[in-house]
């Protein structure tokens, strides 16, 4: 199954715009402490299709690992690069295809990719790529929209975002007409792990999302 390609719609103003529009209530600070507790000291994590790299950022300013992105869109890439700077920690940030992504089988001790995968336009090799990077005892983390949240649960999600209320109008809009159109099924998320050949992933819904969790047998 493939979709379109998206990167475009995420370039320029677009861009910008998700940029000022997603820091806040985001819970990237959480987010990040749930992450370093799953690497070792001195680990490296990839952030697939990190956006303005907010969760990049707050990973590295831990100072516990070395991290790197990669993004098709190249605005993003600049301003990711800029936030890293203006946070005063070294991130590798690369524009690049989540389904070929530009690093050698075994990099990663972590790769996580945020609220992007609904849009990726080969999901099932992404995964097999998010897999194939990953050291022996890594693990992988995918976290976006289920295609069966309500419209309860969606209004209560963006209305603690902390947005004024035109953007929170203008999310909800997006996320009714926009991103509920693009997100998976349970089922279709199987069928692209089965045509990746990934084994042992496991699936957890909450909220109005899912994670996907793979990871890499050895030692």
């Amino acid at each position: 199954m493939a979709k379109a390609y998206k990167g475009v719609a995420m370039e320029g103003v677009i861009a910008r715009w998700y940029a000022r529009n997603t820091r806040q209530g985001r819970g990237f600070d959480e987010l990040a402490r749930r992450v370093a507790q799953l690497l070792p000291a001195g680990g490296s994590v990839l952030e697939v299709a990190p956006g303005p790299g907010f969760l990049s950022v707050e990973i590295a300013k831990m100072g516990r690992c070395r991290v790197s992105g990669v993004d098709i869109s190249q605005t993003f890439v600049e301003i990711e690069r800029a936030n890293a700077r203006a946070a005063g920690v070294e991130i590798d940030f690369r524009q690049g295809d989540a389904a070929s992504l530009p690093f050698g089988d075994g990099s990663f001790d972590l790769v996580i990719c945020t609220a992007a995968f609904k849009n990726f336009t080969c999901p099932a090799r992404a995964l097999g790529e998010m897999y194939r990077v990953l050291r022996p005892g890594g693990k992988a983390l995918v976290i976006d929209l289920r295609r069966d949240a309500s419209r309860a649960e969606i209004n209560r999600e963006v209305e603690g975002m902390g947005q004024n209320w035109a953007n929170t109008l203008l999310t909800k809009w997006t996320f009714f007409q926009v991103l509920l159109k693009n997100a998976y099924t349970e089922e279709q998320i199987r069928g692209f792990l089965a045509q990746a050949g990934i084994p042992g992933a496991r699936i957890d819904t909450s909220g109005v999302g899912f994670e996907i969790w793979l990871e890499k047998s050895g030692s």
